[in-house]
């Protein structure tokens, strides 16, 4: 089957942390979007092989990332006029951060699935809101923020503690504290960037155990200053969307955000959900 498009129908892919383009899931998945909507379809990967590409997913930093993103993105002409993009969990830091740094080719649909774009808040299947996994969640907010580790670990550079986002060191130090134009300076062209994509579809997954809170996957988050990580803010509470930190509020108001869910674990959807979302948004 192959649907008719009247935006942009290139595709490309990012995959999530552990993952690899070059396995055999992704390989699958990629082929399976390309000859659904009958045009060609790419999974971009940040390594030139396998081992490369799934190490580069934990210790090649979020913005280095971006930009090897970027590079490979450039050097390939079918991608050059534009593309839809489909991100699979840190995948989409790695589509998030091209939006904003770049977009330029400009990506006009963005499928976000059990997406980080909001970072996180928690270690992955240790829910904050206990009291054991909330001193776990203490302990990486309080390694995250400095140029060390920000410059190691690609998770620490998405890592958003709420009890942290009004110090010094994550103003300064954090790379998703830049991205959200939370940080020390405001960079008004990661506005103008987001506002070049058309479509921003979420899916979140309702019983995810792997991203905390699961809100961010629709660009919540914890509430700032939330020490026992119990309330969640919803988009449109959230800061960074009523003072349009980096254009979501604008896009929003456009009607450019689209949101989704399944009921399940985080990156547990199926083909069919996966092409319903396509057919629905991508035409």
């Amino acid at each position: 089957m192959s649907i008719e498009c009247k935006h942009i129908c290139i595709n490309q892919l990012a995959h999530g942390m552990g993952d690899s383009c070059f396995n055999g899931g992704m390989t699958e998945i990629t082929k399976d979007v390309g000859t659904h909507i009958g045009t060609y379809s790419v999974c971009v990967p940040t390594g030139d092989n396998w081992l490369s590409d799934t190490i580069n997913g934990f210790l090649l930093q979020m913005d280095k990332s971006v930009d090897v993103f970027a590079k490979k993105i450039a050097a390939d002409p079918k991608l050059a006029n534009g593309f839809n993009a489909i991100g699979f969990s840190q995948g989409n830091s790695l589509i998030r951060g091209y939006i904003q740094k770049y977009n330029d080719p400009p990506i006009n649909f963005v499928l976000h699935v059990h997406g980080t774009v909001s970072g996180v808040a928690g270690f992955p299947q240790c829910d904050p809101t206990g009291s054991f996994c909330k001193g776990v969640a203490h302990l990486c907010g309080s390694l995250a923020y400095n140029s060390l580790i920000q410059g190691i670990l690609f998770q620490a550079d998405y890592f958003r503690d709420p009890t942290k986002v009004n110090s010094s060191a994550y103003k300064k130090n954090s790379q998703l504290a830049q991205w959200n134009n939370e940080g020390l300076r405001f960079n008004k062209q990661i506005n103008a960037n987001f506002a070049k994509t058309n479509k921003f579809v979420m899916v979140k997954a309702l019983g995810d155990t792997m991203v905390f809170p699961n809100e961010g996957e629709w660009f919540g988050h914890y509430k700032d200053g939330d020490d026992d990580y119990k309330t969640v803010l919803r988009m449109n509470e959230t800061e960074w969307y009523k003072s349009d930190l980096f254009g979501l509020k604008t896009a929003d108001e456009a009607g450019k955000i689209h949101f989704e869910s399944t009921p399940g674990n985080h990156l547990q959807f199926t083909e069919k959900e996966l092409f319903g979302w396509i057919d629905e948004y991508f035409v």
